[in-house]
């Protein structure tokens, strides 16, 4: 039961600081940019992120508990390019830099969903509403991108 708190503990701290340190300094500047009618209000990013990290955390405790050192390996490297978009959107005020990462945190879940495929279909199935986020979320900062 520790593990699996553990697990659960990691991606929803991690993302507690990283929203916490990522925070822009002005937030003028976020509210000024030109945002798509399909952008969500912003009370729903943190529910959003709170239930996508427990499923998170559940999936990783899952292949932890199978021994997967290289599906692991991929989740903890796609959890800091997650925790370093936040900061580099919204306190650096970068979001093409942001777009690189977020896209590229889109193939580092790609590939974890194949790895964790192979190993638990439970865990690979707790890993799609994430993929869909970030799918979502990367065509939320491309449009931020191209007409700001």
């Amino acid at each position: 039961m520790a593990g699996m708190i553990i697990a659960v503990l990691i991606p929803l701290i991690g993302g507690l600081l990283s929203g916490y340190f990522g925070m822009a300094k002005d937030r003028e500047w976020y509210n000024k940019l030109e945002k798509p009618f399909w952008n969500p209000p912003a009370w729903l990013f943190g529910p959003a992120w709170t239930i996508l990290y427990l499923l998170m955390g559940i999936a990783s405790y899952i292949i932890w508990e199978n021994g997967d050192t290289m599906a692991l390996v991929v989740y903890g490297v796609q959890l800091l390019v997650n925790f370093a978009w936040t900061p580099t959107f919204f306190r650096f005020q970068r979001p093409d830099i942001a777009l690189a990462l977020i896209v590229l945190l889109w193939f580092l879940i790609l590939w974890m969903l194949f790895l964790f495929k192979s190993i638990s279909m439970v865990a690979f199935w707790l890993i799609i509403p994430y993929i869909i986020w970030v799918s979502y979320a990367t065509s939320l900062n491309a449009y931020i991108v191209l007409k700001n």
